[in-house]
Order: C-alpha cells, then sequence, then structure tokens
C-alpha cells in the first residue's frame, strides 16, 4: 500500500502545483521528520518560496489547499507543519495493508520480465573459505534474494578460476608431494581442508628450496599453465581433479549458510571455446591497444583510468582479465543486466573491466558492481596462505554453540508453555547462530569495514538477529494459543485505533517499497534495517495491546489479524536477509 500512497501522493502534488502553474520538476517528497503526524511530507515549499515570493510556510499552506484528499483513495488529510506538506493515510490503506500481508508471499513485487545474473563469493579454489571473505557469499545471496523478491528472473553464479597461476602451483604441489610430505593433519574431515596442506606445502617449497629446485618447478608449473592455454586435455584433468575436489568441499561450507548457486561457471570454459581469444584479437585492433613491456595492453586516460590494462603476455598467453572479460560478454549475451559483487581490493580491476567492455562494444551500463570491505575479528585480518586465518567453518561452529548457551540460559524465562527437548533447542540454535552471523554481516553498508563482535551479534534485547527472530517466534506463540488461525474477514480497521497499532500497520505497509528501494539500489542493508524498525514496532503494540485477553471480540480478532500480518512481513523480510524464522524460541 505505501507504494501506491507514495505514488499518489506524487499525484497530487504535481496536479497542485500546475493547479498553480509552477514547475513540477522537484517535489521533495520524503520521510517526514519525527515530530510530524503524516506517513509522507513534502518540502516542496522551499523551492516555491521564490517563485510565489512568499516564505515556505506560505507556500506550503497555498499548495496544500490546492489538493483535494477526496480525489485519492489512500490520501486522508493534507496538512501543513512551518515548511512541510503532510500526507496522512485513510482508513482504506491500513484495512487493505493489513489484508495484503496474510498473503504468505506479501511482499513480492510483480514480475519485471527482466533476467539478472548475480556472481559472488568466486573464491579461488585452493582451500577452505575464511572469515575475511565471508562478507561476499553472505552479502551475494542478499543481494540475489532481493532482487528475486522485487521480481528479477535471478540466476546466482559461482565464478571458478580454474586456469590461473595459483592452480598450477596447487596441482604441481598435489602431484608432486605425498602424504608423508604434509606437516599436519587436515583440520576437518572434508576435501578441502586434506588438499590445502599441499598447496600450503607447495608455496612454502617455492619460497624457502635452492634456487635449483625451485627453477625446476617453476618449469613444471609454466608446462602446466601453458598446457590449459593451449586446450591440452591431460592438463585440463589434472587440474579438473584438484579444482572439483577442492571446490566440492567449499560448496559443504557455503550450503551451512546457506549460499546456493545455480551454475559454477569455470574459468577455462573461455579458453576452451574460442572466446578468450576472439577478445584479446579484438582489443589488440582497438585504438587503445599498445605493445609495452613485453606484453599487449590499453591505455584507459580516455576512461579516467591511470593504470593500464594487461591484456595479452607476448607469448601470447591470455591473463584472468581476458578470460573475464570473455565472461562478461557471454552473461550479456544470456541476461539483461549483471551484478557482481567484489572485495575493495578489486576497486581498480572493476574500473577497469567496466571500461574495457565498452571499448569491445558493450553497453557498461548492464553491469553492476556491489563492492565490499572485509570482515575482521577483533583479534585482526586474517590470512589462509600459511593456514593461520579463522575459517567460516570455525565462526559458524562457534556461533551455534554460543547460541545454544544463549537459549538453554533462557529456557527458565520464557512465556510459552510449549517443550523444547534436545532436537529443538539444537534446531533453534542452528537457526539462531548462523542467522546471527549473517544479520550482523548483511545489515552494514557494505563499503563499511566490519569487526565481528559476539556480544552483539548475538544479544537478544538489543538490534540484532535474535532480536528479530524472536519478534517471529512470539507471533507464531500468540497465533498457536488463539483458537483459530485469523482471516482478512476478521480485520476491523476501526477496532484498530490505537498508535502502537497503527505505528505497526504502517510498518507493515512499508515492506514491498523497501524491497523495491533495496533492489534499485543493490542495498540489502536497507531490509536488514527495516526487520528493526518493524521489530520495535510490534514490540511496542505487544507491550500496549493485549491480544487474547483485548477488551471486546472485534479487538481480539482483529488484533490476531494484524498479528498474522506482522509474522509474515517478518519472516519474509529475514528470508530476504537469508536469516531463517524461527517458530519458536
Amino acid at each position: 500500500m505505501f507504494r501506491a500512497f507514495r505514488a499518489e501522493v506524487a499525484d497530487a502534488l504535481t496536479a497542485g502545483l500546475e493547479s498553480l502553474e509552477l514547475p513540477t520538476g522537484d517535489l521533495g517528497v520524503e520521510e517526514p521528520p519525527e515530530d510530524l503526524d503524516a506517513t509522507l511530507a513534502s518540502s516542496v515549499a522551499f523551492r516555491l518560496a521564490g517563485e510565489l515570493e512568499t516564505a515556505p510556510p506560505q507556500a506550503a499552506a497555498e499548495l496544500a489547499a490546492a489538493i483535494e484528499p477526496a480525489d485519492y483513495e489512500y490520501i486522508g488529510a493534507v496538512t501543513t507543519k512551518g515548511p512541510y506538506i503532510n500526507f496522512q493515510t485513510t482508513d482504506r490503506y491500513r484495512q487493505e495493508t493489513v489484508e495484503a500481508a496474510h498473503a504468505a508471499d506479501y511482499g513480492r513485487l510483480d514480475d519485471r520480465e527482466e533476467s539478472v545474473v548475480v556472481e559472488h563469493t568466486s573464491a579461488n579454489p585452493t582451500g577452505p573459505v575464511h572469515v575475511g571473505r565471508a562478507r561476499n557469499p553472505i552479502l551475494g545471496d542478499a543481494v540475489a534474494n532481493t532482487l528475486d523478491m522485487a521480481g528479477y528472473d535471478v540466476e546466482r553464479h559461482y565464478y571458478v578460476n580454474d586456469a590461473g597461476r595459483q592452480m598450477a602451483v596447487f596441482t604441481w604441489a598435489y602431484e608432486k608431494f605425498d602424504e608423508s610430505d604434509l606437516d599436519s593433519e587436515p583440520a576437518r574431515d572434508r576435501a578441502e581442508y586434506d588438499l590445502v596442506r599441499y598447496y600450503r606445502k607447495g608455496n612454502s617449497f617455492l619460497e624457502d628450496a635452492d634456487d635449483d629446485a625451485v627453477d625446476d618447478a617453476e618449469d613444471e608449473i609454466a608446462t602446466i599453465m601453458q598446457g590449459l592455454e593451449a586446450g591440452d586435455e591431460d592438463t585440463y584433468d589434472r587440474v579438473g581433479e584438484v579444482v572439483d575436489t577442492v571446490l566440492g568441499g567449499m560448496k559443504g561450507c557455503l550450503a551451512r549458510l546457506p549460499a546456493e548457486f545455480d551454475e559454477f561457471v569455470k574459468e577455462t570454459r573461455f579458453m576452451r571455446d574460442g572466446s578468450t581469444d576472439d577478445v584479446a584479437a579484438r582489443l589488440k585492433d582497438s585504438e587503445y591497444a599498445v605493445y609495452d613491456e613485453e606484453a599487449w595492453q590499453l591505455e584507459l586516460d580516455a576512461f579516467d583510468i591511470d593504470k593500464n590494462l594487461v591484456f595479452l603476455r607476448s607469448d601470447e598467453t591470455s591473463l584472468y582479465t581476458t578470460r573475464d572479460l570473455a565472461h562478461h560478454e557471454w552473461k550479456f549475451d544470456n541476461f539483461d543486466r549483471a551484478v557482481t559483487v567484489l572485495g575493495e581490493d578489486h576497486k581498480l580491476q572493476a574500473r577497469q573491466l567496466q571500461a574495457t567492455l565498452e571499448i569491445l562494444g558493450n553497453d557498461p551500463d548492464r553491469l553492476d558492481d556491489v563492492i565490499y570491505s572485509y570482515v575482521n575479528l577483533p583479534e585482526g585480518k586474517m590470512s589462509t596462505r600459511r593456514g593461520t586465518g579463522v575459517m567460516l567453518d570455525d565462526l559458524l561452529d562457534e556461533a551455534i554453540d554460543r547460541a545454544r548457551e544463549e537459549v538453554e540460559d533462557r529456557l527458565d524465562d520464557r512465556i510459552r508453555d510449549d517443550e523444547l527437548d534436545e532436537e529443538d533447542i539444537e534446531r533453534i540454535a542452528h537457526q539462531v547462530g548462523i542467522g546471527a552471523v549473517r544479520y550482523d554481516i548483511v545489515s552494514k553498508q557494505p563499503t563499511k569495514g566490519i569487526t565481528f563482535k559476539w556480544e552483539e551479534a548475538l544479544d537478544f534485547e538489543a538490534q540484532s538477529a535474535p532480536y528479530v527472530q524472536y519478534v517471529h517466534a512470539r507471533c507464531c506463540g500468540i497465533l498457536a494459543e488463539a483458537e483459530g488461525e485469523p482471516t482478512i474477514d476478521d480485520v476491523d480497521i476501526e477496532a484498530l485505533s490505537t498508535p502502537e497499532e497503527a505505528a505497526l500497520i504502517d510498518a507493515i505497509a512499508r515492506f514491498p517499497a523497501v524491497i523495491e528501494d533495496a533492489a534499485d539500489e543493490l542495498t540489502p542493508h536497507r531490509v536488514a534495517t527495516y526487520t528493526r524498525e518493524i521489530a520495535d514496532a510490534f514490540n511496542a503494540f505487544y507491550r500496549s495491546c493485549p491480544v487474547l485477553s483485548a477488551d471486546t471480540e472485534a479487538t481480539r480478532r482483529s488484533r490476531l489479524a494484524l498479528v498474522a500480518a506482522a509474522k509474515h512481513t517478518v519472516a519474509n523480510a529475514l528470508t530476504v536477509l537469508g536469516v531463517e524464522a524461527p517458530d519458536s524460541m
């Protein structure tokens, strides 16, 4: 309803301005200041004061008088306070909001008939996923969920770097060393923890061995890279065995979040089908191409990029960037839009990619990047090369353990009289623990760095995942105690007349607009902010408005219907964030 109300406000302002023969370019529609009793406000009077040669409050009053609320379905009163024009909603707006939110898919927007591929995570298959990179799958999954909820046809892709030097080193090390050569046992019984030991052993060998041994090793590594470039099937099979084994283990970790993918797109695909060679040839023919320092490069000064892009070595072998260009052209051939989630250390490469795609004749506006800063633990930054980092599996295990302790500590304080057995406690611990990690990470603006703090992420009383999850559980508890599920026929908006009820209805009404705005701006953290707002609104309602013991049957039924509407809204908002909504806590 809020989206329709917002559109009516824009129409009303436009009609009012036209009737006064005033320009309609900037309507100034915004969230009202806290002291204004309105759902939306307009600051257009600041702009009109000069046109009307009067003070902003007088300009606001003149425009408000030119608007007829009766012409609109959802605009109730139009008032002014100082320079602001304030728009209030009607009973019909509130009634239809509660009714709409009874739909299980409330918040889902109409099909936009536009396909979007979201590429995220894409961590090199060299070992376990570590905490520093955990923001990518969590943020990427939330971006994809938001777009899906907003009506886009979404596919989730993981781009597998299986052709670079790292994989050549990994393959060489896996074939060269035996189990007896390794320094430790696997940290976990999963493939990536087993094989990463070979990768670490190979890197330490290349750093510490004598020069002749290192030269021999580098020759073998170069042979693997050349075999990939030449399309040698045996080399593909050798590297593929390592890549697929490690990636299989990484999938197990990502499934715990969960972060699921529609396709794992391999880099070598674009070497084998000739598209990388095609890209390189077209770039060599472009006006931006130069041969310098024994490599083909693009000069990108015309795009305000100082650093050249190297796209072909002197021996005519391609680079990761060349293959990624072919990858992106493939995306454009198959999808209307492409979104890539990238760490902040890829900002330059992202700009170079956009510029080069334009040089190749593509529309770079079809590609959006979501850039994020990394996650730290209080102990400091993490690294995987020497095996000293904190793995994502470790963080999730710790989250579940801490959540289990919190749930067990709170058992005696539970209001609901349902019994929780050990299986229930374990289920809730997983829902709350993993939800806390996801929520804490996705709730921050992507460009801001995160230092993950347990006491904040798992605080049931503060604005965290458990705080919001508990609202859903409380809704479920109230509805379970009622006799029969409420329906839209139970809604009598006149029985929902308290300020707390009105505030909760207003919060529910905004959810589809939050989805729309978050999808348009690729900012799922807005959905997290919204969940805290609706949780606050519900808790204020719960404290002030008895549901099961309401004064009248009409009020009881209407409040139960409002609880059901809030339950659906909170559940769907949490789902967009990838956070489970427990029925009981």
